[in-house]
């Protein structure tokens, strides 16, 4: 049956909001940067109990991580920055890896919103294709880009209501589970200013990029917020404003019941989600994102993912893994723990905090604000997690002063059960799932 014509009335009314709309944006954007800021600050309205039918977590099913790449293939299409799928899908090499999580907002049990945050792998990030990092990386920290943000039509005029808890969950996530300091995103100018006001994000030193290829050659700005500043920086923009209008009191100042928070059993980083099985269905049957990949990247999936299950859903490499480049010696995993070194320093022994930041069967890297001799041999306690503690005996090997801590490689002499069953773990299962059990 044809579709019946809209109405005259409703498409003249339809254009009447639409130039009033453009017209605000217009005055609004003659104003002073000071104002326009402000202007954008008084439209934020915090729900302090949202529905309790609105949930937000990881995305860790078929059926979720399905629901979220076609929501983001709808809202880029929609404004231009990519073409129509076949797939109907937007499903990107980098959310196969285990370096990227993908969050969503379900609403009665459907997927209404979505945010990726992609941490930095042998694939880096989507924009440090056309834009310099280097300003941002000579800073401590890890950095994760924020990507694929979309959030269903039908809730995008309710306030901010699906959009302020996806950003809240995204805050609390990088902040205690996905050791992250710097946040980097690449957006159209024209959003630019509301990340700048918002969440008070800085722009990169580079001016407006004209062609984003991973956008379909929309034009694109690049910016960055530094998490540990983001308390004070936040404070500063929301100061005086009711807990209701401030991000600030949002972010750092309430708990919503309606966000779940990863499970772990060890203080690992990341938390991936992608099994054999869900490679296979996004990337090989609903989209042909691996038969696209060159040799390189195809061999650094082949690194990332070496078990047997795994080794047979990812495209097949074009020359032996023995004449690759090799693309990392020995595999280490990243958690972030507490340990405690007892060490001679100076004819005296000292205990030393440490904090772990990766392990390995063979060794582990660590920060420490005290300056530590190499070659000297200690015990260390490492708090693997909240019921796992190991002893080692281990040499320092090797070590970097930066301003006020030290960078540190370990090597270990003897292991205990509970470290080899923490790198067996890593080395065996490559989902959160898979560490729980």
């Amino acid at each position: 049956m044809a579709r019946s014509p809209r109405p005259k009335k409703q498409t003249l009314l339809s254009r009447t909001r639409r130039a009033l709309h453009k017209g605000m944006r217009q005055a609004i954007g003659f104003m002073p940067q000071s104002v326009r800021f402000s202007v954008a600050r008084s439209f934020v309205d915090c729900d302090p109990a949202p529905d309790p039918r609105l949930t937000l977590k990881i995305a860790d099913t078929r059926e979720e991580l399905e629901a979220c790449f076609k929501l983001l293939h709808d809202a880029y299409v929609a404004v231009g920055f990519m073409q129509p799928a076949p797939s109907g899908l937007r499903a990107t090499i980098y959310h196969a890896l285990p370096t990227t999580t993908t969050l969503c907002a379900k609403y009665d049990d459907e997927v209404v919103g979505t945010i990726s945050l992609i941490r930095q792998s042998p694939f880096g990030f989507p924009l440090q294709a056309v834009f310099d990092l280097s300003s941002v990386e000579a800073e401590r920290g890890q950095i994760a880009e924020v990507s694929a943000l979309a959030v269903h039509p039908k809730h995008r005029k309710t306030g901010g209501a699906i959009l302020f808890p996806l950003m809240k969950f995204m805050h609390t996530y990088c902040t205690r589970f996905f050791d992250t300091r710097h946040l980097v995103i690449a957006v159209n100018p024209y959003h630019i200013e509301l990340y700048e006001s918002l969440l008070c994000f800085r722009r990169l030193p580079q001016k407006t990029v004209a062609a984003y290829d991973f956008a379909n050659g929309a034009p694109a700005v690049g910016a960055t917020l530094d998490l540990s500043q983001a308390d004070a920086l936040l404070a500063r923009a929301y100061a005086g404003k009711p807990p209701r209008k401030s991000l600030h009191h949002y972010f750092f100042k309430m708990e919503l019941p309606n966000i779940r928070l990863p499970q772990r059993r060890y203080y690992t980083t990341n938390d991936p989600v992608m099994t054999p099985a869900l490679l296979d269905h996004f990337f090989n049957q609903r989209t042909q994102g691996f038969a696209g990949l060159d040799a390189r990247k195809k061999a650094m999936l082949h690194e990332i993912y070496d078990l047997p299950a795994y080794q047979a859903v990812l495209p097949p490499l074009e020359q032996p893994p023995a004449q690759m480049e090799t693309l990392r010696r020995h595999p280490r995993f990243s958690l972030k723990c507490k340990g405690k070194l007892e060490i001679d320093i100076g004819g005296q022994r000292r205990l030393v905090e440490l904090q772990v930041v990766d392990v390995s069967n063979e060794g582990f890297q660590a920060h420490a604000r005290e300056e530590l001799p190499l070659k000297a041999a200690g015990r260390v306690v490492v708090h693997l997690g909240t019921d796992e503690q190991s002893v080692l005996q281990v040499t320092v090997m090797r070590g970097r002063r930066y301003d006020d801590y030290g960078a540190y490689g370990f090597l270990i002499s003897a292991t205990d059960p509970p470290w080899r069953e923490c790198v067996h773990a890593l080395e065996s299962g490559h989902t959160h799932h898979d560490l729980l059990s």
